[in-house]
């Protein structure tokens, strides 16, 4: 199946999903300045305001439009899956939604958000073009070898060669939006083997062993 063909993530969950990766997200990228609650000058969103109803059914539009068009969704789906694929233990980024979280954060009016749009859209074009000048066929389209031929060439960008470093940042900025978004996902989260926020029928507490080395036994 295509990644671009999985159901879309619905917009209530996308935009509580939102707020949990966005502390996530700045984890993996120390420039990040901090999420803004104030929209970015020049734009019409008015943003989620001081108090965001998240019981509402939010639909594209009532916060404000979203980017990605078909193409663009997909070629963001293909990298997100080649980030993290299916495997054993969880799904690719695709099947949970990683795609749709990405096109609401870059879509969103603070100045961060806005920042990562541009790098996020020339990005994916950078992709196309690419991926036409070396096999003649758009970057979703070419197979598994050709686009990992790619991303090899900008997957770090201290060995990345000079034409490509604008590449390699935007790789990395996807990549940790990538990250941000499945493992704040009940997925993600067990595929990290995180297992806080579960009820336990009985807790005896930390075995002695801890206690003593802490200097509490």
């Amino acid at each position: 199946m295509d990644p671009a063909d999985h159901p879309r993530l619905d917009r209530r969950e996308a935009i509580k999903w939102m707020f949990a990766a966005a502390g996530t997200a700045m984890l993996f990228d120390p420039r990040a300045p901090g999420v803004q609650f104030a929209p970015a000058l020049g734009t019409s969103a008015a943003g989620y305001g001081n108090d965001p109803d998240l019981l509402k059914d939010y639909k594209p539009g009532d916060f404000w439009p979203l980017t990605f068009r078909p193409a663009q969704r997909r070629t963001a789906s293909v990298l997100c899956d080649l980030m993290i694929p299916a495997d054993s233990e969880s799904p690719a980024a695709s099947a949970v939604g990683v795609p749709d979280f990405i096109d609401e954060w870059i879509s969103a009016p603070y100045p961060s958000h806005q920042s990562d749009r541009h790098m996020i859209l020339d990005g994916l074009a950078w992709l196309d073009l690419e991926s036409q000048k070396r096999f003649q066929i758009d970057f979703a389209s070419s197979i598994h070898s050709q686009q990992s031929a790619i991303c090899d060439e900008i997957c770090y960008e201290p060995a990345a060669a000079p034409p490509f470093h604008a590449a390699a940042r935007f790789f990395a900025r996807f990549r940790d939006l990538t990250a941000g978004g499945f493992y704040t996902t009940k997925e993600g989260m067990r595929d990290l083997k995180y297992v806080g926020n579960i009820p336990l029928a009985t807790f005896e507490g930390p075995p002695p062993e801890v206690l003593r080395q802490i200097g509490l036994l």
